[in-house]
């Protein structure tokens, strides 16, 4: 309750007195100081995000939900709004610019996760099975997959005969998710499968994977990856960076199971959670950057 008062009276009053003082003090508004005290990169772009939503200058407020296109326009406005002159600040334009290339775009980077999770798996969808059969392939390279609708399927930790029933939460993005790991990290994937079919500490490949898309589509809608993406992409974030963001979590999962060696799969949600909060606590820190890095 103290902290709720505490931050009002800051919002409210003490902000925008220290906000003049400073002004006054380095000739620079906020934003100006913002850009030229900290590199490219989470915590600059994070700052320059509450400024804009703090303020109560309705251009600034506007430049967060601006379309790429407008994001040149929007950076001259505030320039107009604050009165700052190009000469005097050379570099304020591009920096600002950099920062709200980041900011828009994880706004439209959860719009197209949003599209591919509400976009449900149809076996009368020419792309949606020929990508389902592409996981087989890439996974299990040297087995022929007998028919469309069989057991084999567990072999990669789909629960039925049918993979499509597992899809229905998390939609084609789980799928595309899973694809994107086999494709783009062939190996690590394959050894994260045979991991998955250890005797004693296995686990549900594919179903684990689609798990893991819900953690880090509640992460991003949450705006838990912000830091993440300022920090690994210096302009706006896409899904491919999103799908990365992915074979992380599915890479660094299975070394966590492994390192914790669970008793048993009914504990899976117990050890879901520690890992979700190992990731969350990661991205606490400002200069958080989560990579794939395999091991060799």
């Amino acid at each position: 309750m103290l902290a709720c008062i505490l931050q009002y009276f800051y919002t409210s009053f003490f902000r925008y007195w220290l906000k003049w003082l400073l002004r006054h003090a380095t000739g620079k508004c906020e934003l100006q100081r913002i850009c030229s005290g900290y590199e490219a990169g989470a915590t600059r772009t994070t700052k320059a995000e509450y400024s804009l939503q703090s303020s109560k200058n309705k251009v600034l407020r506007n430049a967060l939900t601006a379309s790429r296109d407008d994001l040149t326009q929007c950076v001259d406005q505030i320039m107009q709004e604050k009165n700052i002159k190009p000469q005097k600040d050379p570099l304020f334009k591009e920096s600002l610019h950099s920062c709200l290339l980041q900011i828009t775009g994880y706004s439209q980077l959860y719009v197209g996760v949003e599209e591919l999770r509400k976009e449900v798996f149809s076996s009368d969808n020419p792309d949606h099975e020929s990508m389902l059969l592409k996981l087989w392939d890439l996974l299990m390279p040297s087995v022929k997959l007998e028919s469309r609708i069989t057991k084999q399927w567990g072999d990669i930790g789909f629960q039925g005969d049918d993979p499509k029933t597992d899809f229905r939460g998390m939609g084609l993005l789980g799928l595309i998710n899973l694809v994107f790991f086999s494709e783009h990290y062939t190996e690590e994937a394959r050894q994260v499968l045979s991991h998955a079919n250890h005797p004693k500490l296995g686990y549900s490949y594919a179903i684990v994977g689609i798990n893991l898309t819900e953690m880090a589509y509640s992460l991003l809608k949450s705006g838990a990856l912000k830091p993440h993406f300022y920090n690994a992409v210096l302009g706006s974030p896409e899904l491919q960076h999103f799908h990365q963001l992915y074979c992380y979590l599915a890479y660094e999962f299975d070394k966590f199971w492994l390192s914790e060696e669970p008793e048993s799969i009914m504990m899976f949600n117990e050890y879901r959670e520690k890992f979700h909060n190992k990731v969350q606590l990661r991205l606490k820190d400002p200069a958080v950057c989560l990579t794939l890095r395999a091991e060799n």
